[in-house]
């Protein structure tokens, strides 16, 4: 059993050369930076980045630093890339919660949003629950993805969204949703990572094209280094159909495509022991590496929108032309 501690952040980021040593083992290159961003977030220090909290507040400061140190841009509503907004829990006591939204300008109209939650459950009974894959790996897998375009300008706008509040019900996604930065109905597609850092199978699961099959062509299912595989989509499957199990939940409420990321539940779910030793950290680079070049596919589409728009409109009216 863990004991409740505090690291001081000074140690606590030194302890992140460890990762370096890593760097050359397993089947292939390690990333370096994706894997400091999640044994940071995943440290002790951060305290399980419950909403609410000051390790969720530590979690911010330290994706807001990533942002500008990448130059991502922030909305002048959101100010320093923060949107908060404000839920009542189940247990009806109101809670304060923030987004941290950044966006690289693309060259035309249309928006990807890239997301993932970086909130997790914080102490329970004197144990933190530090969440390295449920989600510090989705955050760290947004940031690696906004370093690429921000040396590698996108044809699409791309909002990249770290969402508060999944755990307590998708609060966060649901009010970007509800007062997005940009006209919703210029959000082309929801690209979401939820726990992509943990499967001893070797296994990356990805989520929506059952309702959406024109997006299959964006991903690569045959790549040697990771076993990719479409699913959990069906809405026969009942609790296995992961639809509406994340933050792509609330796109998908407004009818918005989307794309989601994720590892089926192991040993350490949403326990003590989801802790930055315990990810598959060579399967993990791959898996990041795999959601980038889906993200790379999508954004080479251009007037993007519209492609999805008349491919959907196709399926409900086989026998109109468009």
């Amino acid at each position: 059993m863990k004991i409740l501690y505090i690291i001081p952040l000074a140690i606590m980021l030194s302890c992140c050369s460890s990762v370096k040593n890593q760097s050359s083992t397993g089947s292939g290159k390690l990333d370096t930076q994706l894997l400091k961003d999640v044994e940071v977030l995943s440290s002790d220090a951060y305290q399980g980045r419950k909403t609410g909290t000051k390790g969720a507040e530590m979690a911010r400061a330290y994706i807001i630093e990533r942002f500008q140190k990448l130059g991502l841009k922030s909305y002048p509503q959101n100010v320093n890339y923060a949107q908060e907004f404000t839920f009542n829990s189940r247990g009806g006591s109101k809670v304060n919660g923030t987004n941290v939204i950044g966006y690289i300008q693309g060259k035309g109209t249309n928006v990807i949003v890239v997301s993932a939650h970086y909130d997790h459950l914080g102490v329970v009974k004197e144990e933190i629950f530090n969440g390295a894959d449920d989600n510090a790996s989705g955050t760290a897998g947004l940031l690696k993805i906004a370093a690429y375009f921000a040396k590698n300008k996108p044809n699409n706008t791309i909002i990249f969204a770290s969402f508060d509040a999944e755990e307590m019900g998708l609060q966060g996604a649901k009010a970007f949703v509800a007062n997005p930065p940009v006209p919703i109905n210029t959000i082309a597609i929801d690209l979401n990572m939820d726990m992509i850092s943990h499967s001893d199978k070797g296994e990356l699961y990805v989520c929506g094209t059952f309702k959406y099959p024109a997006l299959k062509k964006y991903v690569d299912t045959n790549r040697k280094d990771i076993k990719v595989i479409l699913g959990h989509d069906d809405p026969k499957l009942g609790h296995d159909d992961w639809t509406n199990q994340s933050d792509q939940g609330a796109f998908n409420a407004k009818n918005i495509p989307f794309l989601y990321f994720g590892v089926e539940d192991h040993k350490d779910y949403h326990k003590a022991t989801d802790e930055y030793q315990t990810i598959t950290k060579q399967f993990y680079s791959n898996a990041a590496n795999a959601v980038l070049e889906v993200v790379k596919n999508v954004d080479k589409q251009t007037g993007l929108q519209q492609s999805l728009k008349d491919k959907m409109l196709m399926m409900d009216n086989p026998q109109k032309k468009f």
